[in-house]
């Protein structure tokens, strides 16, 4: 009669006993046999250690099977109030992981705690295993305490470098958190035997596998640049560069599509992150339908960066769902960069009324520059332009401005013409990546026109008063009388002064004397 021959073995060459049992097991028609695996833990061993011990069945002295189990070293609990994941089975699709080809690691997560583990994620990694689909990390549900169980499975590419190697190790990695939110991570150790891909039979045709890859190609939003509490419009360019049509596509924003359900089915949006980007006026999941092979299409949604987001380079990522013609269900994770500006705000006005300029005269400008922000800002040169006039003045460093605070400026200016008159001024700052920016403000003054002088018409060209003619009284006339009776000038004088000599000295004109009568 045929029979199993059973060994077991531990990879850290801790004792191993199969016991409970005869050895080799007889092989009936539907038979089952329960066979218990003793392994004695050496004394002194450290802990928070992963042992593997692996059961090699072989039936007529042939290899038939194997199996892994993974033994764990941990500290008594002392009450147990924490969740425990743990991995005590594991299985590959094959007797063997074979170099240059893609098996699936299939294992169980169990949770021996207690409590509930949250937020759970396993990450898969190991020299010569290249994980596949999903980058080596896996979003999982929550398990619960007692007892609970996940499946997991992951695809593994075995490299060149563990060929002639009987043995890989992949280092899984499990973080998960308690009611608490105190954050735990275990790590076990998977060995994995392999074989050596080199086999001297025909070369076997490579098969083109065809599936759809939807690729982001280009990102835009509709404000730029964006400050803490913008709320801006996000536009991506997806496009298919797969080989076949992307059905029932759906966009997760924040990524966390990786999580599925008890069916194995992709969840979107289970574990987003959507800290420093939230959506506004609809969920992180966008509902894009079918895209065909090589086409394009755009999604449009609305954001609102946190008002709590910190100046910087943010990336934020996205998960495409889709399955192809086959249903075969697909999830690709991409990752676009986010830029988020402080910006300074301020404002320049005049700290008071600086009334009507006048043309052809000085006028003084009372600028003032305030800073209306929330947060300090340091800003640069401060310059005053205007175009045809003439700026004193006009330049000052303005520095450090607190929160409310302000720093003025009296520039004058000369305007040569009337009407009204715009006054540029510009402030320059360097930005929170190093790039020169300007903040541009514009007032506006009146400028009256030039005074006009009218000359008096009772002043002279040498600016003194033109002589009037004196009116003669009566007095006047009977003294003129009494100066010709004695021979004396008796003329009336003229305002001119009458004619002037060669020698530039006036002349008085002729006077007619009258004698007595009689």
């Amino acid at each position: 009669a045929a029979s199993l021959d059973l060994s077991a073995t531990s990879v850290k060459g801790w004792p191993v006993s199969i016991v409970g049992m005869a050895n080799p097991i007889p092989v009936g028609v539907n038979s089952s046999v329960t066979v218990i695996v003793d392994v004695t833990i050496p004394a002194g061993t450290p802990l928070d250690q992963n042992d593997v011990v692996t059961l090699e069945i072989k039936e007529g002295g042939s290899f038939a099977t194997s199996v892994s189990l993974s033994i764990y070293v941990g500290a008594p609990s002392g009450g147990s109030d924490r969740p425990q994941l743990n991995i005590p089975s594991y299985s590959i699709n094959a007797k063997f992981a074979k170099v240059g080809t893609v098996f699936t690691l299939t294992g169980v997560l169990e949770n021996r705690g207690p409590l509930m583990a949250y937020n759970n994620n396993i990450t898969f990694e190991g020299e010569g295993f290249f994980p596949q689909g999903n980058g080596g990390v896996q979003y999982i549900q929550n398990i619960s305490p007692s007892g609970g169980k996940w499946t997991f499975t992951q695809n593994f590419m075995v490299g060149d470098v563990l060929d002639y190697v009987e043995t890989g190790v992949i280092k899984a990695t499990v973080a998960y958190l308690d009611t608490t939110g105190k954050a735990y991570t275990d790590t076990f150790s998977l060995s994995i035997p392999v074989t050596s891909g080199i086999h001297y039979g025909a070369t076997a045709t490579p098969k083109t596998t065809s599936k759809p890859q939807l690729v982001i190609t280009e990102n835009t939003t509709d404000i730029n640049p964006l400050q803490p509490g913008s709320i801006f419009e996000l536009s991506l360019k997806v496009k298919n560069l797969g080989t076949t049509d992307a059905k029932s596509v759906t966009m997760v924003l924040g990524g966390g599509a990786n999580s599925v359900n008890d069916q194995g089915t992709p969840q979107p949006g289970a574990g987003a992150d959507l800290t420093n980007f939230a959506p506004l006026g609809s969920s992180n999941v966008v509902v894009v339908g079918d895209v065909a092979q090589g086409a394009e299409v755009t999604i449009k949604l609305k954001l609102v960066v946190n008002v709590t987001t910190v100046p910087g380079a943010y990336t934020l990522k996205t998960s495409f769902v889709y399955t192809d013609a086959a249903a075969k269900n697909y999830i690709d994770d991409q990752v676009i960069t986010m830029l988020v500006y402080q910006l300074p705000q301020v404002d320049v006005s005049f700290y008071r009324d600086p009334g009507m300029m006048t043309a052809g005269m000085p006028n003084v400008l009372p600028l003032q520059v305030t800073n209306l922000g929330k947060k300090s800002s340091v800003l640069g040169n401060m310059i005053v332009t205007a175009e045809g006039v003439d700026v004193m003045n006009n330049t000052a460093l303005v520095g450090a401005l607190d929160p409310g605070g302000y720093f003025t400026l009296d520039s004058e200016i000369m305007p040569f013409s009337e009407g009204p008159l715009e006054i540029m001024v510009t402030i320059t700052y360097t930005d929170d990546f190093n790039t020169t920016r300007e903040v541009v403000q514009t007032l506006t003054v009146e400028v009256m026109p030039e005074p006009v002088y009218t000359p008096d018409p009772m002043m002279g060209e040498d600016g003194m008063p033109i002589g009037q003619p004196e009116t003669e009284t009566f007095w006047s006339k009977i003294g003129r009388f009494f100066k010709g009776l004695f021979g004396l000038d008796s003329g009336v004088k003229e305002p001119a002064g009458g004619d002037f000599s060669p020698d530039g000295i006036p002349v008085e004109p002729d006077v007619i004397f009258s004698g007595p009568k009689g």
